[in-house]
């Protein structure tokens, strides 16, 4: 849905540069019509969105959010006017790195979209590659995209994955449960390891709410009879549930609860705690231009804040195949084995004080020379490709 949407927003933004001021609804609609557009796509976009915006402006979709804060199926787009300029250039730099991550460059490591600030109207995209394949991934980068703007760094193939030997962390445990709803940001347990428990994770088609944390948790051994437990200071391990899906790719499991407790939309201790929806591409690229900085409470570092480096990435760092829609953000300091499973969030931009929204989950960290950041799999990409949302 949010790419559709962003392309006809690309496609009337361009037929309203050509269009008189002054024109009401009627005209705008009879104008769209006969170029081709037709009134259902119209019916789309939202036609007192496109046209309540000041010139030079587009409105995109930039959240999801409940209208009912109690209710997690009442979500709805919230439309947001962004410069014309910068969303032309964003929206470029998201089709061409598509296609970059499509046609399988020889060296091609990871890539990222960089959306600049709004009063420089600036996208890059950053690309990892094999050292020794540099040079003939400029060329291939050059004769493919032309004069696009890349950020190409190099990285040595004989990098492993180290234990970064950080340790000594106070858990974070769940601390009253005796209301039967566990939130996220604590401290949860499988067979084979601790991780993080995400806030309620919603399934439309299910009409489910479940317990989530990262897939990786379980060391590749993860089945429908896998457990997830919630750890308790002073108590033995609470049983949430066991795996109902695992996304191996996505890093992300869903634990049905075995009704004891209920997964809750919050994150203890974060100010606010309510989770109320969360951020599309398009939202993200917004922060990321106006400069505003995600959070983090993970289970064994607690509360960090950083700021977005990379959106709709790409990496095939750790396994035989591409992890994409993935979030970068922060750096390695923000997360350590046992945060895995947290979520990246926000503040709602238009009710700070009353919710927040969550940006997408935290289940790695650079470990290579030349890069720093925290990365998982963003909430919007969850979205379209398994129908969860937060």
């Amino acid at each position: 849905m949010g790419s559709e949407r962003e392309r006809l927003v690309h496609r009337l933004a361009t037929l309203r540069e050509r269009l008189a001021g002054g024109m009401d609804r009627r005209d705008f609609l009879r104008t769209v019509a006969a170029s081709g557009y037709g009134f259902g796509m119209a019916h789309l976009l939202g036609v007192e969105d496109f046209l309540g915006v000041d010139d030079g402006e587009v409105p995109v979709v930039t959240a999801l959010v409940r209208t009912d804060p109690d209710d997690p199926w009442s979500l709805t787009e919230r439309t947001t006017a962004v410069p014309a300029d910068w969303y032309a250039r964003v929206s470029r730099a998201f089709a061409l790195h598509e296609r970059l991550a499509r046609v399988g460059v020889t060296g091609y490591l990871a890539s990222a979209v960089t959306p600049g600030s709004y009063d420089r109207a600036t996208a890059t995209i950053s690309v990892e590659v094999s050292a020794e394949d540099l040079d003939q991934v400029h060329a291939t980068l050059r004769r493919l995209f032309g004069d696009f703007s890349f950020d190409v760094a190099a990285i040595e193939d004989d990098i492993e994955e180290l234990d970064d030997g950080r340790g000594g962390y106070d858990p974070r445990f769940a601390r009253n449960v005796a209301d039967g709803r566990v939130p996220g940001g604590v401290q949860c347990e499988t067979e084979t390891g601790f991780a993080t428990l995400a806030p309620a994770l919603y399934q439309p088609t299910e009409q489910r709410a479940y317990f989530a944390t990262a897939e990786h948790a379980y060391g590749g051994a993860v089945s429908s009879s896998s457990s997830l437990a919630l750890s308790l200071e002073h108590a033995r391990p609470l049983e949430l549930g066991t795996v109902r899906h695992a996304h191996r790719v996505a890093d992300v499991v869903a634990v049905e609860p075995a009704g004891v407790v209920e997964p809750a939309s919050e994150i203890q201790d974060a100010t606010p705690s309510r989770v109320v929806g969360q951020f599309t591409r398009f939202g993200l690229a917004d922060l990321a231009a106006r400069g505003v900085p995600l959070e983090k409470m993970g289970s064994q570092t607690g509360h960090s804040t950083g700021q977005i480096s990379g959106i709709d990435a790409v990496t095939c760092f750790t396994d035989r195949f591409c992890r994409r829609g993935q979030l970068r953000w922060g750096d390695e300091r923000d997360l350590t084995d046992g945060d895995s499973g947290s979520v990246a969030y926000c503040p709602d931009p238009e009710a700070p004080d009353e919710g927040l929204l969550v940006a997408g989950f935290n289940n790695a960290r650079t470990w290579w020379p030349g890069q720093n950041f925290v990365w998982g799999i963003a909430a919007y990409h969850l979205t379209n490709e398994y129908g969860y949302h937060f």
